[in-house]
């Protein structure tokens, strides 16, 4: 929760990609709240106020996974809706003529956008034919906006290197623009909450 509150502050992205974490850490736990105490908050510097806090956070959000069907997989609802936020802003800075900058570093990503969907599409057509059980999670991610298939990607490369997987070449290039470019939509997102941004509508 305190880490969450000061990512929402500075990086929407950030904060999305920890969301996303923890989604997954309660996963880890089997949505259980006494396992996630024990095993998981007790490991922190936290006071024991702090504690209480954070497992009040944990208890909401293991709540709201059984209720919205996400223990085993997909995202919450408030997640949900930041990636929709952004996925609206991202359209709008693309119709804008006031974010030059924004629209050059979209068409510098988009070719990494494309091969990373294509390679989606390779893999759901394989398991198709394979009739493998997890066809219906990949197929989902072919609907997905652009944005969502950037950080579908950076969660990616976030969970190799906390198992300390190498990347290649390739996925470092990729991971570069994809990163500047999520990270330029993220300063737009903060930017437009908190002052309000001019697209030139008027």
């Amino acid at each position: 929760m305190f880490v969450a509150k000061e990512l929402r502050k500075k990086s929407i992205a950030e904060y999305l990609l920890y969301m996303w974490q923890i989604e997954d850490t309660i996963r880890a736990y089997d949505c259980s709240l006494t396992r996630i105490r024990k095993e998981y908050i007790d490991q922190f510097q936290y006071t024991d106020e702090q504690k209480e806090e954070e497992e009040d956070w944990f208890g909401d959000l293991v709540r709201m996974m059984n209720q919205e069907g996400c223990r085993d997989g997909g995202h919450l609802q408030i997640n949900k809706v930041v990636m929709q936020d952004l996925t609206e802003l991202h359209a709008e800075l693309l119709q804008s003529s006031k974010f030059p900058f924004y629209s050059a570093e979209y068409y510098r990503v988009l070719p990494f956008i494309v091969e990373l969907r294509g390679k989606a599409k390779r893999t759901a057509d394989k398991m198709a034919r394979t009739n493998d059980e997890h066809l219906k999670g990949v197929a989902s991610q072919l609907g997905e906006s652009e944005i969502e298939t950037c950080f579908d990607f950076l969660y990616g490369v976030m969970m190799l290197r906390l198992q300390k997987k190498e990347i290649t070449p390739e996925t470092a290039r990729a991971l570069k623009e994809i990163t500047t470019f999520i990270g330029m939509l993220s300063d737009y997102y903060i930017k437009d909450k908190t002052e309000g941004l001019d697209f030139g509508d008027n």
